[in-house]
């Protein structure tokens, strides 16, 4: 099976450009001002996409494990399951490292949501419009998350339902072949058939014609056709004698 035809690198690349945004936004949230609302934000923004990420990630997994336990039944050679075992374990590492940098943990193991996050934390509490603002966006993002996954699975749904169909079509448009090709070789047969019983007819019809003319021969002269034949050839031969001799007396 080729890479663009195998659901893992399908799925491989569609992580990987998760992956890509994620650290793009991480890029972005590391030059955000400290205690901002764009920040917080962006943080909800990625938490959500790192457990988004890791389930993806996970569900590869799992579905690598499967293909493990008989990978000649799937064509996959044990070098090949390595490499993707390990492409996964680096795409959960490069996940977790951004969700550590963004919660952050102390040294009694308390998590907050940033190291900018447990400053605010020491400093002050958040006030109820920050934290409305919070779950708004968190709210937002969780359902931006899901019509984004329904659209995906959608349009895979999509685009195996057209491949069915164009398979459906290949496959009636081979068995029209075939029958055509069917009738044509009948209607060949039959009419071999026909020109074998014709050819017999003919052939019948001429031993006939043969027979009769030399029984009508036979008949008249009291000579088969051939001693006809041959006795035509003699008398014209003599009289052509008996003429050349008179024209040299003469």
């Amino acid at each position: 099976m080729s890479s663009a035809q195998d659901p893992f690198y399908i799925v491989k690349e569609e992580i990987q450009e998760s992956i890509d945004a994620l650290q793009a936004t991480f890029h972005q949230w590391e030059h955000t001002p400290v205690a901002s609302g764009a920040q917080t934000r962006l943080t909800n923004e990625l938490l959500s996409n790192c457990e988004s990420i890791e389930w993806q990630v996970d569900e590869l997994e799992k579905a690598i494990s499967v293909a493990a336990r008989d990978p000649a039944k799937y064509g996959i050679d044990p070098p090949e399951l390595e490499r993707r075992f390990k492409w996964t374990r680096t795409a959960r590492t490069q996940v977790v490292n951004v969700k550590k940098s963004v919660m952050g943990t102390d040294l009694n193991g308390r998590s907050s949501s940033t190291f900018s996050g447990m400053r605010q934390e020491l400093m002050s509490l958040p006030s109820p419009r920050q934290q409305d603002r919070a779950s708004h966006y968190i709210a937002k993002d969780h359902d931006d998350f899901i019509s984004s996954e329904s659209d995906r699975q959608l349009l895979l749904v999509r685009q195996q339902d057209e491949e069915l169909d164009e398979l459906s079509e290949s496959v009636q448009r081979i068995g029209s072949v075939g029958l055509t090709i069917h009738d044509e070789l009948h209607a060949q047969e039959k009419l071999l058939e026909e020109l074998g019983s014709e050819m017999d007819s003919t052939s019948n019809r001429l031993d006939f014609v043969q027979y009769a003319v030399h029984d009508m021969a036979y008949q008249c002269t009291g000579f088969g056709v051939h001693d006809m034949l041959h006795w035509t050839w003699t008398e014209t031969y003599s009289c052509s004698r008996s003429s050349i001799c008179k024209m040299k007396k003469t």
